[in-house]
């Protein structure tokens, strides 16, 4: 990896050992920077803090070996990222001001596709893993992880049948609670629906009924100016001397028609004239059809109006008008039938309720029986694992248990609780010596045993990860002594299957190790290119002389440095 402007490093290359990598340096050297860069390159947040104050961005470059046809190589080219040499070039830029782009192979891809490729290529185990695994949500997890496909097979189809469970129950709880309500709102849907088909409102009644009103209750006056704008157009047959429109035009036409032969202008107007006669007779006679046809009848008014109070009742409470009150009307219909029908929903959420609840019952059993399984086999493993850590008395159990709850599900012949991941608590115990009870590690354990115990268990979640790569940062915290030389024993075993990557304080870790790098900072107070250096020979020992007794010089630590990578090299 090559890190720039990433948080103390400003610019330094990190060259790792196929087998096992030790990163040492001072407290606040930037060890950890190694383990951030990391992260950087498979997905993780971008932080702007992270950026070197006065860069304008942090870079970090990888270049991650890939086995031929792994899944990781065939995700980066389906993403369009060219492999060099077998090799996935991976680049992650983070700027000062919170943006980050991703380059995978040469190909500007989304952060996410680097997060796919993270479980493929790095598992990375530190101190917060540790405080992790203390809860015992995390420790069912990691059993769950542990158990494999034992235990994902009936775990899914445990989750999607408790998902369906609780909305069955959520729909029942509401049914059953709010059938008076129910009830209420189905006696007023069914008054406003009687009330509405007792009037048998038609669509647009409304509206015809209002003009036929208006035409009814002013017929004497339609008449009279029918009879008035009649006469104007067509003469008034008991006046003989009456003049008309439709006679002054006629004339006019007579004039304009026995000279229209000598100016076709003049033949123009005397067209429009013909035509405005005829349009003047057209409605003149309309004028005296709408006399002849008007209906004045009284009793067909108060019908009328009697109609009209009848549907304005029904628009005073259903709707703006009588489209808006049928529309009501069908929607209340609809919800009627609906509601009517809840008995009968009621009955079928109850059986559906029940059949879940046996389904759930069998599947919950599957999962039991799966992780009492997989908590023997894991335990077995994590306790052979501390006697190759200096506590070879020390057992490791799972405590696989349920509650009881009378509305929960049959596990074991017992009616108990169950949650979205079954009816299992599931807690790792610890005895570490013989006749010690079985206490929970948060409770049981010292430092130094809980920093052993963590590491064991990782290891042995090491040996079910199917990824090339480990990244272990700081996890033999508060260990010493013989332990620490176990641990890295340990390591070096790993190392040996698997890539390797240790960030840590101890020197009887650190000799174990195939490679050493030194993090240091220079007198500013950063690392530069040549801050990450690889140590050998020399270099090393005095180096692992200063993680001994403080003192690089020392001939005793000297001593016990040069003792460690003879004991190391002699396991190797």
């Amino acid at each position: 990896m090559r890190i720039r402007s990433l948080g103390v490093i400003d610019d330094a290359v990190v060259e790792l050992s196929p087998g096992f990598t030790a990163v040492t340096g001072e407290t606040g050297a930037g060890k950890t920077m190694v383990v951030t860069s990391l992260g950087l390159l498979l997905g993780g947040r971008a932080d702007p803090a992270l950026v070197r104050i006065g860069a304008k961005s942090a870079v970090v470059e990888g270049r991650i070996a890939l086995r031929p046809g792994a899944t990781a190589a065939i995700r980066a080219e389906e993403a369009g990222a060219e492999l060099d040499e077998g090799a996935l070039l991976v680049s992650r830029t983070v700027s000062a001001e919170g943006r980050s782009r991703a380059f995978l192979g040469g190909r500007s891809v989304p952060v996410g596709v680097l997060a796919e490729l993270a479980d493929e290529l790095v598992a990375v185990h530190g101190q917060t893993d540790q405080q992790g695994l203390l809860r015992p949500a995390r420790q069912r997890e990691a059993l769950d992880r542990y158990a494999g496909d034992a235990v994902a097979g009936p775990l899914a189809k445990y989750a999607e049948a408790y998902r369906r469970l609780r909305a069955v129950a959520g729909e029942l709880e509401e049914l059953t609670t709010r059938a008076r309500e129910r009830a209420q709102e189905a006696d007023l849907l069914r008054f406003g629906l009687d009330e509405i088909a007792a009037v048998e409102p038609l669509a647009g009644e409304d509206t015809e009924l209002a003009a036929e009103a208006g035409r009814l209750g002013h017929a004497e006056a339609l008449a009279s100016a029918a009879a008035l704008a009649h006469a104007a157009l067509a003469g008034n047959p008991e006046d003989p001397e009456s003049v008309d429109a439709t006679t002054l035009v006629a004339g006019a036409h007579r004039a304009l028609d026995a000279v229209r032969s000598h100016d076709p202008a003049l033949a123009a107007l005397a067209e429009r004239i013909g035509e405005v006669g005829i349009l003047l007779g057209d409605v003149a006679g309309e004028l005296a059809g709408y006399a002849d046809d008007l209906d004045a009848d009284p009793l067909r008014l108060a019908a009328v109006e009697e109609r009209r109070a009848a549907l304005t009742a029904l628009t005073r409470k259903y709707g703006e008008d009588i489209e808006a009150v049928l529309a009501w009307a069908q929607q209340s219909a609809a919800r009627l039938t609906e509601l009517d029908g809840d008995d009968d929903r009621i009955g079928e959420l109850t059986a559906e309720r029940d059949g879940l609840r046996g389904e759930l019952s069998v599947l919950a059993q599957e999962l039991t029986d799966a992780r009492t399984e997989a908590a023997a086999r894991f335990a077995d493993a994590v306790t052979a694992e501390l006697a190759s850590l200096a506590m070879p008395h020390a057992r490791v159990s799972f405590a696989v248990r349920q509650v009881a709850d009378p509305e929960g599900v049959e596990v074991d012949g017992r009616t108990v609780a169950c949650g979205p991941t079954g009816a299992d608590e599931v807690e790792l115990l610890l005895a570490p010596h013989p006749g010690a009870p079985a206490r929970p590690i948060a409770k049981g354990a010292s430092g130094g045993e809980l920093s052993r115990v963590m590491l064991a268990v990782e290891v042995v979640f090491a040996g079910t990860d199917p990824v090339p790569t480990y990244l272990f940062d700081e996890v033999d915290a508060g260990v010493g002594g013989r332990a620490a030389v176990e641990i890295g024993r340990r390591l070096a075993k790993l190392a040996k299957s698997a890539q390797v990557v240790v960030v840590t304080h101890l020197p009887q870790v650190a000799a174990f190790a195939d490679r050493q790098l030194l993090v240091e900072k220079t007198n500013d107070g950063t690392v530069t290119r040549s801050g990450v250096t690889v140590l050998e020979g020399e270099d090393r020992v005095r180096e692992l002389s200063r993680m001994l007794a403080g003192q690089e010089d020392s001939e005793t630590a000297r001593a016990h440095a040069e003792e460690l990578l003879a004991t190391a090299r002699a396991e190797g």
